[in-house]
């Protein structure tokens, strides 16, 4: 079914972040970017400009409530803490494995004072720890391994407690690394502390996007 001008204007501005981030901060001239729409889309009707015109207008208030909750967002990250830990490995399990193991070698990390993260997926256990522990891991698991994604980075924002009334702050931690290209490879969140997984050679340029001061 053929989209309508209000559609088809709402769908340009999601492809297009630069503009979407320009018109949510009220930064834009509504006339201009109704003609530049319009040539985009080939739309030559005058009453088309115009539904482009009053529907940038409608995603501009609508964008404008979001700029708001994310100037609260980033007045809670500004308070956060970044602890940054690297050499870490992620092993990937089959789910077929002794659970009790799991249990072993996470009693042993922690005796040498190292730290693990475990996660369960519907068909895998995901293993989060330090690169020093890599060879406990193979003896234990062998042939269990499907993967293991090595040179890794842990990020960890420790937000104050106020993150539980705050909405959006996971989806906006986690659009600042999809706007910036650097792939997350694993995330997690225990209350105050959000935990993100990445290629040690995007720390820097991750450091950069999460500087909230």
């Amino acid at each position: 079914m053929e989209k309508n001008t209000t559609e088809q204007t709402r769908e340009y501005i999601d492809e297009h972040p630069y503009v979407k981030n320009c018109l949510k901060k009220g930064l834009i001239n509504y006339s201009a970017l109704a003609r530049h729409i319009s040539e985009e889309l080939n739309i030559e009707k005058k009453s088309s400009k115009e539904a482009i015109l009053i529907a940038a207008r409608r995603i501009h208030d609508k964008l404008k409530k979001e700029f708001m909750q994310e100037k609260e967002i980033t007045k809670l990250l500004s308070k956060s803490e970044i602890e940054i830990k690297n050499k870490i490995v992620v092993f990937i399990l089959e789910k077929d494995i002794i659970f009790e193991n799991i249990k072993k070698i996470q009693t042993q990390i922690k005796k040498e004072h190292g730290f693990s993260y475990v996660l369960e997926g519907s068909d895998n256990y995901t293993v989060i720890t330090q690169e020093k522990f890599v060879q406990n891991i193979k003896q234990i698991f062998k042939s269990k391994i499907t993967k293991a994604n090595r040179n890794m980075v842990l990020i960890n924002i420790k937000s104050p407690k106020d993150i539980e009334t705050i909405s959006g702050v996971i989806s906006y931690l986690t659009s600042l690394f999809a706007e910036n290209g650097v792939n997350v490879y694993e995330f997690l969140s225990c209350w105050t502390d959000t935990i993100f997984i990445i290629d040690s050679k995007h720390l820097n340029k991750a450091i950069n996007f999460l500087n909230f001061e």
